[in-house]
């Protein structure tokens, strides 16, 4: 049951799927660096056999030229492919180059180059054609890249499937946690499996409960013990101002103690209300009836409308409910927007729901999003907030399984919308 308005929360995405998306992507990252190392290492180990192949051919290659006169390991003589850094090599020495070009099947390549002879003489060279061993490199980015998808397609359900359990175990602390903050003391999330910080976490709110169970118990005792005691003293004062001769005085004390009288029983009714012991007696009542009655004993004024057919307001739907409760919810509203709020103050019954209406300030924000605080009034005097009225509408609301909503109309004023169950 909502009893006051709080803003709308942003959708939230599932833990769930926050800890697989992080799975996958720490799976993805860690299989692109892997494959761009694989890739990396593979080419450049590619280059470097084709140079060493490439100078080692040159040398061969020399040494049956000088001896025989002929070419061998497919070497040549000032070929015309030849890289220009290669065209003019130092006398004796040999010297290697990359040649990126790609003509065909051929490429990319590693040439190396001799002279022949003296200076100006024929060079002599011998390539390495690198394409077969870039085409398997090529294959095996493919095959990696297969890989990868299959293990990203493994490891996300197992991360869904895991992050899931983790999900599971966190929401049951947080919905032990909604029910106390509800209002259910005895709730407890008890042992989860395995030791870490999700049993840590309800451990913590299990012991959370203990204590705010046990203060919250000794407060309301506290409370009804102390409103108990007081109603016998009360009483004694409203007789005694029964013997005061007529008069200011006698007037003045009669009135503080039908004031002391009444903080008294609002707070035996809020400790009853607290501790469970209040239970709703039903009856099939004329709302309409009912309301009107209500608005009639708080002694203020207030334009009650029943949307019904007929003129009378005894005409409007019958409900199953407790009238008592029903008029003590309806009195504290009415008694509320005309001691906080301004005139005039408007009541509406249509169906099920009863509407109360102001045209004051309206409920200030902090009401709004935290509810009504006990022992704050909207009087100057004392302070910000309200006192026990809303209270207690709100705990009789609770235990007639009613839904009541303050919040402040759009022109301004403090709106109060009871609806009553089927």
């Amino acid at each position: 049951m909502r009893l006051f308005h709080r803003p709308p929360r942003p959708a939230r995405v599932p833990l769930r799927w926050k800890i697989a998306a992080l799975a996958a992507a720490t799976a993805a990252l860690v299989v692109a660096a892997v494959g761009v190392l694989v890739h990396v290492w593979t080419a450049q180990d590619i280059r470097s056999r084709a140079e060493a192949q490439a100078f080692n051919g040159v040398y061969s290659a020399m040494d049956v030229h000088r001896r025989t006169g002929t070419l061998a390991d497919g070497a040549e003589i000032d070929p015309a492919a030849l890289p220009a850094p290669l065209r003019n090599p130092a006398d004796g020495s040999r010297h290697t180059a990359y040649d990126g070009h790609v003509d065909g099947n051929v490429g990319p390549s590693f040439w190396a180059a001799q002279r022949v002879g003296g200076p100006g003489s024929a060079v002599l060279a011998v390539r390495v054609n690198m394409s077969s061993e870039l085409h398997e490199l090529r294959r095996l980015d493919v095959t990696m890249a297969v890989a990868s998808l299959i293990t990203l397609a493994a490891v996300t359900p197992l991360a869904v499937f895991g992050a899931g359990l983790l999900a599971r175990r966190l929401r049951r602390v947080s919905e032990t946690a909604g029910r106390i903050s509800a209002g259910d003391l005895d709730a407890r999330t008890g042992p989860t499996k395995g030791r870490d910080e999700v049993s840590d976490i309800a451990a913590t709110v299990d012991l959370m409960a203990d204590s705010l169970g046990r203060r919250l118990r000794t407060e309301r005792q506290f409370t009804a013990d102390v409103a108990h005691e007081l109603r016998t003293p009360v009483g004694g004062l409203l007789a005694a101002a029964d013997l005061l001769p007529p008069g200011e005085t006698e007037d003045l004390l009669r009135a503080r103690v039908r004031d002391l009288r009444g903080l008294v029983e609002d707070l035996l009714e809020i400790s009853r209300l607290d501790a469970g012991a209040e239970q709703p007696v039903r009856h099939h009542v004329p709302l309409g009836a009912v309301v009107a009655e209500a608005v009639t004993r708080t002694g203020f004024d207030a334009q009650v409308t029943v949307a019904a057919a007929a003129a009378d307001v005894r005409a409007a739907a019958t409900v199953e409910t407790d009238p008592r409760r029903l008029e003590r919810i309806v009195g504290n509203l009415v008694v509320n927007a005309h001691r906080h709020g301004d005139a005039p103050v408007e009541v509406t019954v249509e169906g099920r729901t009863v509407v109360v209406r102001d045209h004051g300030p309206g409920f200030p924000r902090d009401l709004l999003l935290n509810g009504p605080r006990r022992f704050h009034t909207g009087a100057a005097e004392r302070g910000s907030g309200h006192g026990l009225g809303l209270t207690i509408a709100l705990g009789q609301a609770r235990l007639l399984g009613a839904e009541l909503r303050l919040d402040n109309a759009p022109d301004g004023g403090a709106v109060a919308t009871l609806r009553l169950p089927a």
